[in-house]
């Protein structure tokens, strides 16, 4: 099992120490040593990949509806970042290129969850993919993750030189067979649904198991030494006593 990217992934871009799927958590995410963040990308109404995780705007913008229902200059205009606390009034619902650019200017590796609303699977993954191979074009790629079996698909035939990782909450019996006929290279498993033999399978197959979301230090370091590739972790202020 090979596994060259860091060990200590932030979830959402910057854990909870900042507004999740901004800028703002990017940079909190190098300014505390991180080299691995991950994200997610939906498309706008526009057709436009941008950082948000839930279909709706409500939880985390000044705005309302859903995102696939909403233009591109009208997501320009919403609060991404007062919902989090007030010093990040203002932030804005990045693109996908403007973090990409930011990832590559702080020395950023990328895990690029497609999150598709519903109804847009094969066209976010597609999408996603294509835009990730411009961005990164000549450079080591980004990991593009998606609970999204369609999408996933999407993703190979459109970019199949992206490694890809199919992201599970409870692993199903047949993960490996799944894996495989995806193209994938890992698996990415909720803690909640990790166990010694999802990890002895893992470890025979060669397959790398990423865990999210670990936020207590020792029982990231316990996962790290049995084997684990990579944790995902909001506590990303704790990062660095524990993941390289």
């Amino acid at each position: 099992m090979i596994w060259n990217h860091p060990r200590g992934i932030a979830h959402r871009g910057g854990g909870v120490l900042a507004p999740e799927n901004t800028l703002a958590g990017l940079r909190m995410a190098a300014d505390l040593g991180c080299k691995g963040v991950e994200f997610d990308v939906m498309l706008s109404g526009d057709g436009t990949p941008v950082l948000i995780h839930d279909e709706t705007l409500e939880r985390t913008t000044s705005g309302r509806g859903r995102v696939a229902e909403t233009g591109d200059a009208e997501l320009a205009r919403l609060d991404a970042g007062s919902w989090h606390s007030g010093r990040f009034a203002g932030e804005p619902v990045p693109s996908f290129g403007d973090a990409a650019e930011l990832c590559l200017a702080l020395g950023l590796w990328a895990n690029v969850e497609i999150k598709p609303s519903r109804g847009h699977e094969a066209e976010t993954g597609r999408k996603v993919a294509l835009e990730a191979r411009e961005l990164w074009s000549g450079l080591p790629p980004p990991l593009l993750s998606s609970f999204s079996l369609e999408a996933l698909v999407a993703a190979r035939e459109a970019a199949p030189e992206l490694p890809r990782g199919l992201l599970v909450g409870a692993p199903p019996a047949d993960w490996l067979t799944r894996l495989r006929q995806l193209g994938c290279l890992s698996l990415h498993c909720s803690r909640r649904y990790f166990g010694r033999r999802l990890l002895d399978e893992a470890r025979h197959a060669e397959v790398p198991l990423l865990v999210y979301t670990v936020n207590d230090p020792e029982d990231a370091m316990q996962l790290l030494h049995s084997g684990v590739a990579a944790v995902i972790t909001d506590r990303i202020d704790l990062l660095s006593d524990w993941a390289a």
